[in-house]
């Protein structure tokens, strides 16, 4: 029977793996290169949480930007070569040629004031040719495309690397507030699956569960199964009060509740709660009503008609039954017996 690594779980795959071969520095640092060479040693791969994306069977997974590794380097090599370019017209200030054509030289004749030949440009450069008499001052060629190109070149890149090319680069010049929030909010999207399908899971998770299993085996806990929620930070808005309405609809419709739109603030939602009791409690012990609170003021502004402390008739008895209104009334108790 032959078996195919395609045919393997992932579970399956994982369970082969008994360590990865570390170096004890990185291998770029060249005092720890010094120090300890370029040995590699095995670290057990139940102490190494290993994040990244599955895209097929793998047990090492591919860098996002490994697709335009190629456009990074010939940006590199554009731009180099157009900064050469842009210095070595700057160094040759002018040069002095002939009278007559027969009289003009070319570059190996060309000598600088001292008579030496010129093997190598310098800035200020004035250079002259056999018999030269009448002088030319340089003049660099305006580059046309530069910006085109990089422009176009970045974007390339910033989709290999699944970013924003406004966030790739800060270049806001070509975006509106339509065109930006669109984009801001597929990348969203696309970090939110991030976070709770690769790095909760493989990074996070496997860190709590050392945690727990040490603090058990130095017993401050009971069991080493300790239950936990995940709340990543939050995404700053792009128009906030838009975004606040959007989530009052969503609670207002059902659709969405408190809790989860205070998780997605990156807070707990049992703390928020209990913070705005402990302050509606202190704001009520002090007799302060605020704007802020609901439970007191309409949206417009205006005071609750429902509030205690601003309706006369909330202190009169409010019920249809005679004998629970004559509890609460001694004369009329009286005419009743």
């Amino acid at each position: 029977m032959v078996l195919r690594m395609t045919d393997w779980t992932e579970t399956e795959l994982s369970a082969l793996r008994r360590a990865y071969w570390l170096h004890a520095e990185h291998p770029g640092d060249a005092y720890g290169a010094l120090q300890n060479g370029l040995q590699s040693r095995p670290v057990p791969a139940t102490e190494i949480a290993h994040v990244y994306e599955k895209q097929r069977t793998q047990a090492r997974g591919v860098p996002w930007g490994a697709p335009v590794i190629r456009s990074l380097r010939d940006l590199d090599d554009y731009e180099v070569a157009e900064l050469v370019r842009k210095k070595t017209e700057a160094c040759v200030t002018a040069i002095v040629f002939g009278d007559e054509e027969a009289q003009q030289g070319i570059a190996p004749s060309v000598v600088d004031a001292d008579g030496n030949r010129v093997e190598q440009f310098e800035p200020g450069l004035i250079a002259y040719a056999r018999g030269g008499k009448d002088i030319r001052f340089n003049q660099p060629s305006a580059t046309g495309g530069y910006g085109e190109y990089k422009r176009a070149s970045l974007h390339t890149i910033s989709a290999g690397f699944r970013v924003p090319y406004e966030l790739l680069t800060g270049d806001l010049s070509q975006v509106n507030y339509s065109s930006i929030r669109a984009g801001l909010v597929e990348f969203r999207r696309q970090i939110d699956a991030v976070q709770w399908q690769l790095f909760i899971p493989m990074f996070c998770a496997p860190v709590w569960r050392w945690f727990t299993e040490a603090a058990w085996a130095a017993g401050q806990i009971p069991s080493p199964i300790v239950p936990v929620e995940w709340s990543p930070p939050k995404f700053e808005a792009v128009d906030p009060q838009k975004d606040a309405m959007a989530n009052l609809l969503s609670i207002r419709s059902g659709t969405m509740t408190l809790a989860e739109v205070i998780a997605k603030q990156g807070r707990n939602p049992d703390a928020v709660l209990a913070e705005i009791a402990a302050t509606n409690a202190k704001l009520d012990a002090l007799g302060l009503v605020l704007d802020s609170d609901p439970r007191r003021v309409t949206k417009t502004g205006s005071a609750q008609t429902g509030n205690p402390a601003n309706d006369p008739a909330a202190d009169e008895p409010d019920t249809d039954d005679p004998a629970a209104d004559a509890d609460n009334d001694p004369a009329q108790a009286d005419q009743q017996d």
